[in-house]
């Protein structure tokens, strides 16, 4: 049984469906939730959003414009072809919004080529470690500070509230300022952490102390080099 909750699930009964090919990507929402697993990984994605505090839910005015929404859906499978997971996103559809309404910049800037070439270069003349990472769920840590209305997800709507709208706190992916909120919120960290920004190529970050470290970052994914593993 599926446990009783305050959000409705298209008012209709949840049930595990038999389909022909169990891993096969749902098209829509209400196809998703008629798999557990599918369910199961929109529960996942709505509760971290959640945890997050994404949005505040907030009554509509006739002034709110609102940004739509929609739910994907993908197997990640291992590299034997096993499926390793269900994933289920929700994602802005950013196409609908409204310039200077909705979003004002939307360019975030990212490594050059030629810095990547010098960087790694250093690194391998004096024989440094080289890092790659990628940020899961790297938009989410962007913080708006536009005002963004959208339509609470399909599947989850909050019963007691449910004519209120979502009023965005973070962003999401699919929004037209996303990559830049993200790396605003990167740069400012990294600041704190007593980085410079180079002047030359503003994705490069140097912490020059006791021990010398360059990040470089292209949008999630950031490379890290260096003197010193241990601050690494």
């Amino acid at each position: 049984m599926v446990a009783r909750s305050k959000y409705v699930i298209f008012k209709q009964k949840v049930f595990s469906a038999i389909v022909t090919n169990a891993t096969a990507e749902p098209k829509t929402a209400k196809e998703a939730i008629k798999n557990s697993q599918w369910l199961h990984a929109m529960q996942s994605e709505f509760s971290a959003l959640q945890k997050n505090d994404t949005w505040s839910l907030v009554p509509p005015t006739a002034d709110h414009i609102l940004v739509g929404n929609k739910w994907l859906f993908k197997v990640k499978k291992n590299t034997n072809g096993s499926v390793n997971r269900f994933k289920a996103k929700l994602v802005a559809r950013g196409y609908t919004q409204i310039p200077r309404i909705d979003f004002y910049s939307t360019y975030s800037p990212v490594i050059k080529s030629s810095t990547i070439r010098v960087v790694l270069s250093i690194a391998a003349s004096f024989n440094w470690g080289v890092r790659q990472l990628d940020i899961n769920n790297a938009f989410l840590h962007g913080e708006l500070t536009e005002t963004v209305y959208m339509p609470q997800p399909e599947g989850f709507v909050d019963v007691d509230r449910a004519s209120y709208v979502c009023k965005l706190n973070k962003a999401i992916y699919g929004l037209r300022q996303s990559p830049r909120t993200w790396f605003d919120r990167l740069k400012a960290i990294l600041i704190q952490w007593n980085f410079q920004n180079s002047k030359a190529d503003t994705s490069l970050f140097v912490y020059q102390g006791q021990s010398l470290v360059y990040v470089l970052i292209y949008v999630d994914d950031i490379l890290i080099t260096g003197n010193s593993n241990t601050l690494i």
